[in-house]
């Protein structure tokens, strides 16, 4: 600390993330059902401090084996299509197909939070998704929508709220396939969260929270809605209000000067979440020589620009997978 001011620790959280590839800590355990959430905080990570340099061509097609091995393949029929999309570890998959632990199999269901990142982590990792079975991670989503426009995280059932809908949104916008998703009911439900403060809940006469408006916010910019269903007098495009200075500082208060990671408050452990999410706030006040972020999507600029390139290859030749 010089002048009063925390130094931005980049070589200390490459090496954090870095880590978080390899090994966690014992205290982690309770990630075991969500490494693919980890996963994706690590590289997208790397990627905005531009460290994914350092992975070798041999280490990218691990990850990326290791992610599609975590994707259930369903049959024709259309309850197994509902439980399809993406684990979030190997415990549960390990039971399937053994006649010893038939009733914990039965929970092996892809969750939407996990679809969602593992999708985004293999965008960032410049994969074409050329392995993702699309009509299948189509019906899972489809299985978790509520008849008030919210979503479930997976199909043996769960809380239904913004963070869900959210990941609905980020899937169907990366696989450009927006059939699963009744978008007026989604939309509806994302406007009746709206409190007086402006801004939006969890869910209908909710507390507003920042979280909950972030999600409602992205999800209506992906699906397309944003501009037709929020006013101008929405506290929006409104960076200039912040003291960025001070925000920057209390990022970087939270900062393990060993470790490296952020926190979400001073003199805390760090974690994944908080360590990317910090990093991203900062890219996104344009600090530090980090990598510019797409605030919607959650990965940066560079991995969007991949997508969008699949985009054009899917347009010009549909029978091409994204």
């Amino acid at each position: 600390m010089s002048g009063g001011e925390y130094p931005f620790l980049r070589a200390r959280h490459v090496k954090y993330f870095r880590r978080c590839l390899q090994v966690l800590p014992f205290t982690s355990v309770t990630f075991d059902t969500s490494r693919m959430a980890v996963l994706y905080f690590a590289l997208s990570g790397l990627d905005l401090l531009d460290g994914l340099s350092e992975l070798d061509i041999k280490e990218r097609q691990h990850i990326i084996n290791w992610i599609y091995s975590l994707q259930i393949l369903p049959g024709n029929d259309r309850d197994e299509q509902a439980c399809a999309g993406f684990r979030g570890g190997t415990t549960l998959a390990s039971c399937r197909g053994k006649s010893s632990c038939d009733a914990v199999s039965q929970l092996d269901c892809g969750h939407i939070t996990m679809t969602y990142t593992a999708l985004a982590s293999l965008i960032i990792l410049g994969d074409d998704l050329s392995r993702v079975e699309r009509p299948a991670v189509m019906a899972h989503v489809a299985a978790l929508q509520c008849p008030d426009g919210s979503f479930f995280s997976t199909r043996g059932g769960s809380e239904n709220d913004m963070r869900f809908m959210y990941c609905a949104a980020a899937i169907c916008y990366i696989l450009q396939d927006f059939s699963a998703i009744n978008t007026t009911s989604a939309t509806k439900y994302i406007l009746n969260s709206m409190s007086y403060e402006g801004a939006m809940g969890q869910g209908t006469h909710l507390e507003a929270h920042g979280g909950s408006s972030y999600c409602a916010i992205a999800t209506l910019h992906l699906l397309g809605k944003l501009d037709s269903s929020l006013s101008r007098t929405q506290i929006l495009g409104a960076l200039d209000y912040l003291d960025t200075t001070a925000l920057r500082q209390f990022v970087l208060s939270t900062q393990d000067p060993i470790t490296g990671g952020l926190a979400k408050y001073p003199n805390s452990n760090p974690d994944g979440l908080h360590t990317y999410l910090g990093i991203s706030g900062l890219s996104l006040l344009r600090k530090d020589d980090l990598k510019p972020v797409d605030p919607a999507l959650n990965i940066s600029q560079q991995a969007l620009s991949h997508l969008h390139q699949l985009h054009k290859n899917i347009s010009k030749n549909p029978t091409v997978p994204c």
